[in-house]
């Protein structure tokens, strides 16, 4: 069993910067891909950033430039590095990770963390 905690999330003025981590653990043998997706009320969950093992990142067009997406191997966390924050940003953030245990592989999802954005 694979568990995804996340931390980090809160309220922020437009302009300025959260971190959003994300640990994962259990019986991990390694980890492909980590990503983030967030959440807005009355949306559907969207993609916001990605980093696979070799240290290629992808960003939604919404937040190039302003997020930047990290990965500590040795800790199997995630990091979001959020600025300029605008009140557009407001929603539950996710992390996820694909996650090999064994001869398994499966996509896990932590709990979710509010980021709110104010005007």
């Amino acid at each position: 069993q694979v568990q995804l905690v996340e931390s980090g999330g809160g309220l922020v003025q437009a302009g300025g910067s959260l971190r959003l981590s994300c640990a994962a653990s259990g019986s991990i043998f390694s980890i492909n891909s980590m990503g983030w997706y967030r959440q807005a009320p009355g949306n559907q969950r969207a993609f916001v950033a990605s980093i696979i093992g070799g240290g290629r990142t992808d960003y939604a067009d919404s937040v190039k430039g302003r997020f930047i997406i990290s990965r500590d191997n040795a800790k199997n966390t995630v990091y979001l590095q959020m600025n300029s924050l605008k009140p557009e940003d407001t929603a539950v953030y996710y992390c996820t990770m694909r996650v090999m245990t064994g001869l398994r592989v499966a996509d896990y999802w932590g709990q979710g963390t509010q980021v709110t954005v104010s005007s």
